[in-house]
């Protein structure tokens, strides 16, 4: 029996003072606000009243930590994909601001459709139905959990609700420990509910393009 809903969650605030743009670099944990908005994500869900059946979190550090209240709540430890992961992008490390006012960098932004600073959209939109889809059908009835990154649940949005996945990364709707649900009918993806269960005021969101 396939899953009810899936729920793609994004990790919670990362402790990163220098304001870095980390990626997939390891060393980046959730700040202690981070771990409270984890917690609420995963209360709110909780508070459905509906059965979580599976969770899912990619290898890095802050989804790993977002998933531990999950764990405590529902009772399921996480199984790791790598499909759910951060994308590349070639200014890991650097501070935005900074990258951008370097000549040397300006030949990256030169296709933003693609985008030519990491990995290809389309490559994201066919990682994540993948991974979303073997999640689905894997479970045992009840709801799965993918907690997940910024980009990779919004380029998600774009592509099942049909709108160009070039965009602009300020634009993004999905606050940290936000949680955007999903039901599979005859084989495609519907979005049936965006929530911002977190409080986020204060928060420091700068750590991927």
């Amino acid at each position: 029996m396939p899953a009810d809903r899936l729920h793609l969650v994004r990790h919670g605030e990362v402790h990163n003072p220098r304001r870095v743009l980390y990626g997939r670099l390891p060393g980046f944990g959730l700040s202690e606000a981070g771990r409270r908005m984890a917690r609420q994500a995963a209360e709110y869900l909780q508070s459905l009243d509906r059965p979580v059946s599976a969770l899912v979190c990619s290898p890095l550090q802050r989804t790993q930590e977002s998933a531990e209240p999950f764990t405590e709540l529902f009772g399921l430890e996480p199984i790791i994909d790598e499909r759910v992961i951060e994308p590349t992008n070639v200014f890991e490390g650097k501070r935005m601001v900074m990258a951008l006012v370097n000549p040397w960098n300006w030949r990256h932004l030169s296709k933003p459709a693609l985008p030519s600073w990491g990995e290809p959209y389309a490559d994201v939109v066919g990682r994540m139905n993948a991974a979303m889809t073997h999640a689905w059908d894997a479970a045992d009835g009840g709801d799965v959990v993918v907690v997940s990154h910024q980009l990779p649940i919004w380029i998600t949005h774009l592509a099942v609700t049909g709108l160009p996945l070039r965009h602009d990364p300020r634009a993004r709707r999905c606050a940290l420990s936000s949680v955007t649900s999903f039901e599979m009918v005859d084989g495609t993806w519907t979005e049936t509910a965006y929530a911002e269960p977190a409080s986020t005021a204060g928060a420091v969101d700068v750590g991927a393009v």
